[in-house]
């Protein structure tokens, strides 16, 4: 009798993971080299492109063929490269939902300092602290306006939840954090009616202002200027945006921040928050698992949270019927309403 074959045991998937830093510095090359660009006018050789661009014909063989196998190019038996409708969506730099600018940002302001990730772990404290007002305006400043496009089709989906295209009557909106303004700006743009209060720190607030007058609604925006914990929001708002924040925020300052949200909105108003979402039992998905490891690199006190655990912080604040609404992007919506 034979004795049943057992699954072998190989060291392959660690492998896949001891090159899982090569992609994202391979996107970031690319598009710094402008291939994307290049390519966005049709299929080229490695040498047109060298000569377009001016990078080594050697370097741009070795990425572009990575590129191949990453399916993010595609090559045709003329030697000829050209863009896939992933990459030409999201990787050629002057498309509304490019990504491209964070894959170069990776290098800058996020690899370097995961590098540092054994002391931290031996720490516990950050290798830059980035949700303080400083350090943190130098580098959201840069991230930012890269991230947009994570950002926007959430905020839309938002916008169409809430019917906005459809109101007759004034929407004030809380944009909590504002950064690039992104929230609020999709929200402006859904109706004339919507007006935005958006709420950053002071050396925050002029890259806010900025890209607000690039999409052209800076006229229905105001802006305060402070630390979440510390600035006068006013009261009487309809909708209160928090993207991405909670993370960074931590435990103890998002259930004070949520407190002092709820206090902001009148009856029957609305809270959207935006964030990665980790199961009860903390193993799983596998992106907000790893964003938790982004937090301890980044901040003093960030991670990443269950429903669950911000539904009580919610219900806490005196939120009612705290929900999902499903979105595009790396995270869903939790919504709640003020009784």
């Amino acid at each position: 009798m034979k004795r049943p074959k057992k699954d072998r045991v190989t060291f392959e998937r660690l492998m896949q993971f001891g090159f899982a830093y090569a992609p994202p510095l391979i996107i970031g090359a690319a598009a710094s080299n402008e291939v994307f660009d290049s390519l966005q006018s049709g299929a080229k050789t490695v040498e047109e492109v060298s000569q377009e661009t001016g990078a080594s014909i050697r370097g741009l063989r070795a990425i572009m063929g990575a590129l191949v196998g990453l399916e993010l190019l595609k090559k045709d038996g003329r030697q000829r490269y050209s863009l896939t409708p992933e990459s030409e969506a999201f990787l050629v730099s002057n498309r509304p939902g490019a990504l491209a600018g964070f894959f170069s940002l990776n290098v800058t302001q996020l690899v370097s300092k995961w590098l540092q990730l054994s002391d931290v772990v031996r720490s516990g404290r950050p290798a830059q602290t980035v949700n303080q007002e400083g350090q943190g305006t130098e580098f959201f400043s840069g991230l930012l306006e890269n991230i947009i496009p994570m950002s926007y089709a959430t905020a839309q989906t938002l916008a169409d939840h809430l019917k906005l295209a459809k109101t007759k009557n004034e929407i004030r909106v809380l944009d909590l954090a504002a950064g690039s303004g992104i929230w609020g700006i999709v929200l402006a743009q859904n109706s004339r009616n919507v007006q935005v209060t958006a709420v950053d720190w002071a050396g925050m607030i002029p890259t806010t202002k900025r890209i607000t007058r690039r999409f052209g609604v800076t006229d229905r925006f105001k802006f305060i200027e402070g630390d979440l914990q510390e600035a006068n929001f006013g009261d009487g708002y309809d909708i209160a945006t928090l993207g991405h924040i909670l993370h960074s925020e931590g435990e103890e300052r998002s259930r004070r921040l949520l407190k002092k949200t709820f206090a902001a909105l009148r009856s029957g108003g609305i809270i959207a928050i935006a964030e990665w979402l980790v199961n009860d039992e903390r193993t799983q998905p596998l992106p907000p698992l790893m964003f938790a490891v982004q937090m301890l690199v980044n901040t003093e006190k960030g991670d990443t949270f269950s429903f669950s655990e911000i539904k009580g912080w919610l219900r806490e604040a005196g939120f009612k019927k705290a929900r999902l609404l499903k979105a595009p992007g790396p995270s869903p919506l939790i919504l709640a309403t003020k009784p």
